[in-house]
């Protein structure tokens, strides 16, 4: 890590130091939450977290060579150094936003209901034609681990690209004034939430504190085919860009073309005038949204329509995430990450153009609110109207799906209360060249059930 002493982290993070006055000029090699990745000369963050108390590992640190300890609580008359503060939380996101000032260099931003993961991909991907790019690790985007993601900057890196998640007002301000972007990127304004935001209105005015900390001269970047983003105006004294399928927008595609799970081609139109033709690898209409976001920033960093190209048809899924998975039996689109109806139905869009007998496995979906049973009912609906073969339902509220997928006349249902029960009925409901869908919210643990599906 670069210049990180003891002395700037304590008063980064406003705490008390205890022990020689001699180690404050130290530097930590690293931070780390996790009593079980400690290495010598690492600053130990004792987090009191839902399952665990890192606190109580903070001996067992020490004896692994950790230079230091940040804690909430007071440890008394103790033979190693450590730094006492309100919260270890706060302290780990001010240690953050310590080491992301001593940076110079072009970082992107991320929120948005649905897709933030795979945009930051696609923009990584596309800038790493031009830049060395540091990004978000996997899905490392809450109050612990986006700071995370931070630590890992080096001076070797031009560019990084992080994404930022919410799901309570008042989170995005922790995030963003750690990140403290130069481009902003909002994907899209969806349902995910609810239950904490209230309305769509009430996610946009979340999501969109980001921009808030955005640095002086930088760009807001919308998705100018999201109901509510297109019709934003000017914010917080800065003019945002659009991009999307509409003449209103900056950045736009147009002779947008599916090639069911083999993805889609399309042409891109700058606003310099250029355009140029690309095949976006992965599958599903929704990835053109993200290439667009990915287009907007590359031009925004000065890359080529050559290099913007070569990073989009280089893209490659990622387990979880429109992932195709190919058996000698099967076809299966593991989607199973997370899920909400706006990308459930982006899913069912995909496996709706496939050849051959179409079976989509959902989950319940969390944190939709009063809603949450109509959400789940109106998500069935639309996957019989997409002329599913078979949909099942796995979960206490994907009764409720099933419910909603029984209205098709062609569409066939079942439904599981848990995921091993419905393992247990693989045998008896997939067929041989079956194309499945799987995807669910987190929670379903759905990775278990792809594993089946790959040995089935």
């Amino acid at each position: 890590m670069k210049n990180l002493t003891l002395e700037k982290i304590t008063n980064a993070c406003h705490g008390a130091y205890h022990g020689d006055p001699k180690n404050l000029p130290l530097e930590a090699a690293s931070v780390v939450t996790d009593s079980r990745q400690v290495e010598p000369g690492d600053l130990f963050v004792a987090i009191d977290g839902e399952r665990v108390d890192g606190h109580k590992f903070i001996p067992e640190t020490i004896e692994k060579g950790a230079l230091c300890v940040v804690s909430q609580e007071d440890l008394g008359e103790v033979d190693y150094p450590y730094i006492q503060v309100d919260s270890t939380i706060q302290a780990l996101l001010d240690i953050a936003r310590l080491y992301r000032e001593s940076f110079d260099l072009k970082v992107v931003g991320i929120s948005g209901s649905v897709g933030k993961t795979t945009t930051k991909e696609v923009i990584s991907s596309i800038l790493s034609q031009k830049y060395n790019v540091h990004k978000t690790a996997g899905n490392f985007n809450n109050h612990i681990g986006l700071p995370l993601s931070i630590f890992g900057l080096n001076e070797a890196h031009e560019a990084a690209v992080f994404e930022m998640g919410v799901n309570h007002f008042g989170e995005m301000r922790m995030l963003s004034s750690v990140v403290q972007p130069d481009i902003c990127v909002l994907t899209n304004i969806g349902v995910a939430h609810l239950e904490h935001f209230g309305t769509r209105e009430g996610i946009f005015k979340e999501k969109s504190q980001m921009i808030l900390d955005m640095k002086e001269g930088g760009t807001i970047l919308l998705n100018g085919d999201d109901e509510i983003l297109s019709k934003s105006g000017e914010i917080d004294g800065v003019m945002p860009k659009f991009f999307g399928l509409g003449e209103n927008c900056d950045f736009r595609a147009t002779n947008v073309k599916s090639l069911g799970v083999n993805g889609t081609s399309l042409t891109i139109h700058l606003p310099d005038g250029s355009s140029f033709s690309a095949l976006i690898p992965l599958p599903g209409r929704h990835m053109v949204d993200d290439v667009l976001a990915g287009a907007a920033v590359g031009y925004l960093l000065d890359l080529s329509p050559e290099q913007i190209r070569a990073g989009i048809e280089s893209l490659t899924s990622l387990p979880g995430r429109n992932h195709l998975i190919k058996t000698d039996r099967l076809t299966i689109l593991d989607d199973c990450y997370n899920a909400n109806p706006v990308s459930m139905k982006a899913a069912l869009d995909v496996l709706s153009e496939t050849k051959g007998r179409k079976v989509a496995i959902l989950g319940d979906m969390g944190e939709l609110g009063e809603e949450e049973a109509a959400l789940h009912y109106e998500t069935g609906a639309y996957a019989a109207e997409k002329q599913i073969d078979l949909v099942c339902g796995v979960g206490p509220l994907s009764k409720e799906l099933v419910k909603g997928a029984a209205t098709g006349k062609n569409t066939s249902t079942c439904w599981a209360e848990t995921t091993d029960a419905f393992i247990e009925q693989i045998p008896e409901l997939i067929h041989p060249g079956d194309q499945i869908l799987v995807k669910a919210s987190h929670a379903m643990h759905f990775t278990d059930l792809v594993e089946a599906l790959t040995s089935f």
